[in-house]
């Protein structure tokens, strides 16, 4: 019988540890992991220890109360009663002025906060599913990449090099494929321009071997854990630094009320998925290349909490004086219920800083004002401007182009000399960018909208009967230029096709390509014939499709 104790003490402590190694929670009294850990391995064999030996003694529950037994049983319930006190102690009932308080917000002027000269070139339009899309078609390209890795399903919104970002590292596609390029690690990561909307694979010097998808050792969080035993983490996402170089980032997070409640960010840990080398920053001495500390969720459902419970709980639940809430969306359709908080990203001074509405409770469809808060630093700022709300103003766009049947992206925020303004992606069934609208905050009945920002910006202020300014031109211009390439090609086929009223030149190369232009712009393209060979100063759209500035004849077919 002592043998057969010890052989169950030794597979307790053995499941003890193999549990630990696969949940791997924070040994910390703020992590619920824990607190479920404990449940499991403490109370759970101390109610089944009691419950068990009652029976083999053939006692009834009343007598296993007042038993022998009765130790193991209370102090079961007792811890258990314990957790569910604790729990309930941190919520917003007895701490609504503590959650209220979570994050600082600071009012701001709307016109001197955002700078117009950089908007179009410093919004990220582009939502993740198209970032998706198009990561996916740039690495199905690689033959030598895409039967061995995915694209992670997360992308990272960054600022780089003063510029927006989309970022996603490739993953191992499963276990086998992991164990079969371990040594190797995983090759390197794709970005995604969210203005310019062109994608490129990055490969590094040496590959990332401490990553989420791998198993084992070099499974990231677990590499993570072991070398912080006490930190509670989360958004553990990835990013790059200003050379380039790749980084897994995790938030440390604080519990300001009680020991679950009110949850902050106190920190970040970087890691460096090539080496394994971590370091643990504190929020005041976040690198400026981090660029998501705050992550948009955690951000507005601290400012949820500020607008719920600033005037008090009970004022929450019946006058409900003074109750602000975020934009929500409902884009699938059906009641309130499946309505989710949304935002968009705004890149500003070096950092990424969300922004969305901000209604009253009662679900008006408008705004009562906007806040944009910094990822990075947790700094808000609110902007008191009434007008229509993001849904509406989404509704807008999609009806000025109804017949195309398109569907607007959650909006942005930008400044129009002084006039507040939605901008957004309008895009197909199959979450193709085709077109960009535009629609003033406080009259959401003026739309516009155009096959490119330039053109959707231009056609704004001509509508609204302010003149277009020339540094958001100039800032155009340059955008523009950065990604014009030079094409050299022989013509294979000559048609004129009919877009909105207006006619297009569209000519196909010999390798398929397609590219096109205005006919208005240049009436000589339809002297072109099959065989030509041509010069083209153009820019690549996300679809491949070039659309042509300058065409130049170099040889005449005869």
């Amino acid at each position: 019988m002592k043998k057969g104790k010890q052989i169950i003490i030794i597979l307790y402590l053995l499941a003890i540890a193999v549990f630990y190694y696969i949940t791997i929670p924070a040994i910390n009294i703020h992590s619920m992991g824990l607190w479920i850990f404990v449940a499991f391995f403490v109370c759970v064999p101390m109610f089944l220890n009691g419950l068990v030996n009652g029976i083999s003694e053939r006692k009834s529950l009343r007598e296993m109360l007042h038993g022998s037994q009765k130790i193991w049983l209370c102090s079961f319930f007792i811890i258990i009663g314990l957790m569910v006190a604790i729990a309930v102690y941190g919520e917003p009932f007895f701490h609504a002025k503590g959650y209220a308080s979570i994050l600082k917000i600071e009012e701001k002027d709307f016109s001197e906060d955002i700078d117009e000269s950089q908007v179009l070139s410093k919004v990220a339009l582009m939502d993740t599913d198209s970032a998706r899309i198009l990561g996916n078609r740039k690495i199905g390209s690689l033959s030598d990449v895409v039967s061995q890795f995915d694209v992670a399903y997360e992308y990272t919104q960054i600022d780089f090099q003063g510029s927006p970002l989309k970022v996603a590292p490739l993953e191992y596609a499963g276990f086998f494929k992991f164990f079969a390029n371990r040594k190797n690690g995983v090759p390197g990561y794709v970005t995604v321009d969210p203005v310019g909307q062109s994608t490129h694979y990055i490969k590094g010097k040496k590959g990332m071997k401490y990553v989420p998808s791998a198993y084992l050792q070099k499974d990231l969080a677990r590499h993570i854990r072991f070398r912080y035993p006490t930190a509670i983490f989360e958004n553990l996402h990835f990013e790059i630094d200003e050379k380039g170089n790749p980084y897994y980032v995790a938030s440390v997070m604080d519990y300001k009320i009680g020991l679950f409640g009110g949850a902050t960010v106190k920190g970040v840990i970087t890691c460096d998925p090539i080496s394994g080398d971590t370091k643990y920053y504190k929020k005041e001495d976040i690198p400026t290349w981090v660029d998501m500390a705050f992550w948009g969720d955690l951000l507005v459902e601290q400012f949820d909490w500020y607008g719920t419970y600033n005037n008090g709980f009970i004022n929450s639940l019946f006058a409900k004086k003074g109750c602000r809430k975020s934009t929500e969306t409902n884009r699938g359709g059906g009641d309130d219920e499946n309505s989710i908080p949304d935002y968009g990203y705004i890149a500003k001074e070096g950092d990424i800083w969300i922004y969305t509405g901000v209604t009253s409770v009662n679900g008006d469809a408008s705004n009562i004002g906007f806040i944009m808060v910094n990822e990075r630093t947790g700094e808000a700022h609110y902007f008191s401007i009434p007008g229509a709300d993001e849904n509406s103003a989404m509704n807008s766009a999609e009806g000025e182009v109804q017949e195309k049947r398109y569907r607007a992206s959650f909006p942005s925020l930008i400044n129009v000399q002084g006039e507040a303004t939605y901008i957004m992606l309008l895009k197909d069934a199959n979450d193709i960018v085709k077109m960009y609208a535009m629609v003033n905050v406080e009259q959401y009945n003026l739309v516009t909208t155009g096959e490119t920002i330039t053109e959707c910006y231009d056609a704004y202020c001509k509508l609204t009967g302010l003149t277009a300014s020339e540094e958001v031109k100039e800032g155009e211009k340059q955008e523009d230029e950065e990604n014009t390439v030079e094409k050299e090609f022989t013509v294979e086929k000559v048609e004129l096709i009919v877009t909105k009223g207006e006619t297009f030149v569209y000519l196909v190369d010999d390798e398929n390509r397609i590219y096109k232009q205005k006919f208005s712009e240049d009436e000589t393209l339809l002297l072109l014939q099959k065989k030509d060979h041509v010069k083209a100063t153009c820019v690549e759209d996300e679809n491949g499709t070039f659309t042509m500035k300058k065409v130049e004849r170099m040889e005449i077919s005869e």
